[in-house]
């Protein structure tokens, strides 16, 4: 469809009038909570829209001066007070101006005032991007609490980096040294002082409230102090060693502050690749499984990113896909044209992509390095459901033939096997092995791998759909017992192909019984088995062997075929485990393929070896699904 110039010009003129948004602090226009117009001296025109919360207050029938209404309105409207009491460095111009909040730092600030005034405590996590000013935002904000809300309302700033941390308290040093003393509310003139020869800490004079600085690489000084806020700053680049971790350092630190009102914790950072700390807890608050709220401030939301446009025929020619997209999504000319020449001083697109992400997949997948593309696994996530059933399976007995004998569902929420389908009644299946069950075993204790089963359901396949999970147990057990409860599995959905990785059982004992033996009794119970075979070390001949053997030639073989599969969307997962343990997967220097260290890969070998599997395997209708696997779009 080809689009007219003069409708893309239009339709550019609505954008903008859309995003010149009226917007002035001091009277109120525009700025975020619930408001009311009242009359105030102060403004031109004699009005402002105040927050409903400072009419509420007791003091405002009793206000007596100017003074006295600026202080009070300064408690309860956080962007007037920026714009009244606080001074910044221009980005642009280098001169001191008042604190006007931008676009995307007013959205931040309106997600914490309204945990404030709902009276929650204030949890938040940051992908930043660059040069909107979240760090100065979050640090005058918590500066405002200690001056006008609470008293002996201690905080602590810890980046990566001491210098970096002494920089974020800078702000509030300088904003101290130029605070209005006529709208101080302190008991002594507005400063920091010294607390007890302390290098790393300074306390507000007049307010008792402490601000201490820290860094992740000296954690053992920022310990065991009574915080009530923590901004913590570039997340993603603190040192993650087997003696000290982002994750025990902030839960050591952050589970110390209490849940309640004004208590604050702002986890921020850059993106820094996949895999690591911040990440795994930006996956967490967006699917909604953590205490703080995800923040993404895309390029195109900061103001100072735009250009203008002298040819609008001209610019719309030289569009790629990409920055066409940019449009589709609602950005305007400027925006784009700003995009456009900025992009030219890179490379390649995604060094741009990475200093300035459109989206927080972006600014990920474009800092670190992985197998598997994050975009990718993104779409894959969009399938992942909680289980229908949680529980586990019962049967006669825990080994032997008496495990496979009067299996039954139990269900518990304490259970580890994961039902998104059960399995069909035998006389609805239309494929011969319909379901194919993926084994990998991991250790016996609770700080070793995982052992993992996976249960795969081939019939949609007969329909030009892709197969997918149905099941999954995950947990720690003794290999033996793991074997035939694997079995268990197995037969409870219809005596299925059972593929076992047979690397550990073929060279470690179980229980005083040789791995061997164990897999070779199991056949004799369970004779569906998936079966190998290899030529003989004497003969050459063709030998059969139970079980998938992981060697680095088969194991490639296996995580290319899952490459593959999670490209062309060529199966349906329902585990977010699997997706996270892709998203930490990666090939090391040697070319080996391997866990981020301090990650998982059991769920996904799970996957690898299955679909390896099942790709050998014959279907009743045989066909080339790839080509309709690409358009991803299956419920």
């Amino acid at each position: 469809m080809t689009i007219e110039i003069k409708d893309i010009i239009a339709e550019n003129r609505r954008r903008n009038i859309k995003l010149k948004k009226e917007y002035d602090p001091i009277t109120g226009k525009g700025c975020f909570g619930e408001r009311k117009r009242v009359k105030a001296s102060e403004i031109n025109d004699g009005y402002a829209q105040i927050p409903v919360t400072m009419l509420k207050d007791p003091q405002y029938k009793e206000l007596a001066s100017h003074d006295d209404w600026v202080k009070l309105r300064c408690r309860h409207d956080f962007e007037y007070w920026a714009a009244t009491c606080v001074r910044i460095k221009d980005k642009i111009s280098g001169r001191e101006i008042p604190f006007i909040l931008n676009m995307p730092q007013r959205r931040v600030a309106a997600m914490l005032d309204a945990d404030r005034v709902a009276e929650r405590p204030l949890r938040l996590i940051m992908l930043k991007a660059r040069q909107w000013g979240g760090s100065t935002l979050v640090q005058m904000y918590m500066a405002w609490v200690q001056t006008l809300h609470r008293r002996n309302w201690h905080s602590l700033i810890c980046a990566h980096v001491k210098d970096t941390a002494a920089g974020i308290r800078g702000m509030y040093t300088k904003m101290l040294a130029q605070y209005p003393e006529s709208y101080w509310t302190g008991d002594e003139p507005p400063k920091f002082r010294s607390y007890e020869r302390s290098l790393n800490t300074r306390e507000i004079a007049g307010r008792g409230c402490r601000v201490t600085i820290g860094s992740s690489e000296n954690q053992e000084a920022v310990r065991g102090s009574d915080y009530a806020m923590a901004h913590l700053s570039e997340v993603a680049f603190w040192s993650d060693t087997t003696m000290r971790s982002p994750e025990k350092f902030i839960r050591a630190v952050c589970g110390a502050i209490a849940l309640i009102p004004y208590s604050l914790i702002v986890m921020e950072s850059t993106a820094n690749g996949v895999g690591n700390y911040f990440h795994s807890e930006w996956l967490r608050s967006k699917e909604g499984k953590s205490d703080k709220r995800p923040v993404f401030v895309p390029w195109y939301e900061i103001d100072i990113y735009r250009s203008p446009v002298s040819d609008v025929s001209r610019l719309w020619k030289e569009l790629d896909d990409y920055e066409r997209k940019l449009w589709e999504q609602g950005l305007t000319l400027e925006m784009i044209q700003w995009y456009h020449l900025k992009r030219m001083e890179y490379p390649n697109h995604s060094m741009m992509q990475a200093e300035y992400p459109t989206d927080d997949i972006e600014a990920f997948v474009n800092t670190g390095y992985g197998v598997f593309p994050i975009e990718q696994i993104d779409r894959l996530r969009k399938h992942c459901t909680p289980p229908l059933y949680t529980g586990e399976l019962s049967a006669d007995g825990l080994k032997g033939s008496r495990a496979l004998k009067n299996i039954n569902f139990v269900p518990s929420r304490t259970g580890k096997l994961e039902i998104w389908k059960m399995p069909c009644h035998k006389s609805e299946s239309r494929l011969k092995d319909r379901y194919v069950v993926s084994v990998d075993i991991g250790g016996r204790s609770e700080d070793s791998d995982y052992s993992v089963i996976a249960v795969f359901d081939r019939q949609p396949m007969l329909d030009n759909m892709p197969p997918e999970i149905v099941a999954q147990w995950r947990g720690h057990l003794d290999h033996d017992l793991l074997t035939w409860k694997s079995a268990t599995v197995a037969s409870f959905y219809n005596n299925a192909l059972l593929v076992i990785e047979s690397n550990t059982l073929e060279t470690e004992n179980t229980e005083g019984d040789h791995g061997l033996y164990v897999l070779s009794h199991l056949n004799h119970a369970y004779p569906n088995m998936y079966r190998r075979q290899s030529p003989a070390s004497a003969t050459g001949a063709m030998e059969s062997h139970i079980g998938f053997h992981t060697n680095r030639a088969t194991k490639s073989l296996a995580i290319n075929e899952l490459i593959g599969h999670v490209r062309d969307c060529g199966y349906i997962e329902r585990s977010t485990t699997a997706c996270d343990e892709m998203v930490t997967y990666e090939m090391k220097p040697n070319g080996r393929f391997e866990a981020k260290n301090g990650y998982h890969d059991d769920v996904l070998m799970t996957r690898a070896i299955g679909l390896t599997v099942i790709g050998a395997m014959r279907i009743v209708a045989q066909g080339d699904f790839s080509a309709l696997w690409r358009n991803c779009d299956w419920r």
